[in-house]
């Protein structure tokens, strides 16, 4: 005797079909605060990276540490008044000022720079010279910016630079007057530094579903997503 499905058989398998497809394509869905946190973290392991592999030790240099490999957050004119950042080392002038030449050379399309746009910059964001992926405002929605914990600032900008061995340093490197000096708004990392991207501004009354925290842990430079 041949045995069939029920139609409350069939209706049931397929609203448990329904259920695991809307599951398979949700977890598919895109997150923009989350890939603008996973790459953010990447490319602050690869600031890490340059650090280390191009020590700028110079003994006819006493100002050699300035050029240390930092990642500039920054929200001006020219990153088209949203949060950006950009990778370089600021040599030979020390100006703070990140220069063409100064930039890293973007690894996967090297025609540009790790740069999403800053004002007093020779790349702005619309510029072809530009990744805009490193523009965090208009890359994934990223509204504000907050530096906390190790690292906390009273401005809208900041720094995160590393010495020859990864260490890593918040503040304005050209501005330091002796290799390891903490002075103000430069320092040696000495707790946690904790970066939160929001799509919510100000990041200070942002809900857990709208922030999304980047910290980096002192003396070994550890970046991860908490």
């Amino acid at each position: 005797m041949k045995k069939a499905f029920t139609m409350l058989e069939l209706v049931f398998v397929i609203v448990v079909v329904g259920i695991m497809a809307y599951v398979a394509v949700s977890s598919f869905s895109r997150n923009p605060l989350r890939e603008a946190a996973d790459q953010l973290v990447s490319h602050i392991r690869y600031t890490q990276h340059l650090a280390m592999m191009d020590d700028k030790f110079d003994l006819n240099d006493a100002s050699w540490y300035k050029s240390r490999w930092q990642i500039f957050f920054a929200n001006t004119v020219g990153s088209g008044n949203t949060w950006s950042y950009m990778i370089f080392s600021d040599s030979p002038n020390y100006t703070g000022t990140p220069d063409i030449a100064e930039h890293a050379k973007n690894p996967i399309d090297t025609n540009k720079y790790l740069s999403g746009g800053y004002s007093a910059g020779n790349i702005d964001s619309t510029s072809a010279l530009a990744t805009t992926e490193l523009n965090l405002g208009n890359e994934y929605g990223i509204l504000d910016i907050d530096f906390v914990g190790g690292c906390t600032i009273a401005n809208t900008r900041q720094r995160i630079s590393f010495d020859y061995l990864g260490r890593p340093f918040y503040g304005i490197p050209h501005v330091q007057t002796s290799i390891y000096h903490d002075e103000l708004n430069l320092k040696l990392l000495k707790a946690t530094c904790r970066i939160e991207l929001c799509t919510t501004s100000p990041c200070a009354t942002a809900t857990i579903d709208n922030k999304i925290i980047i910290a980096i842990e002192p003396e070994t430079g550890y970046t991860h997503i908490q």
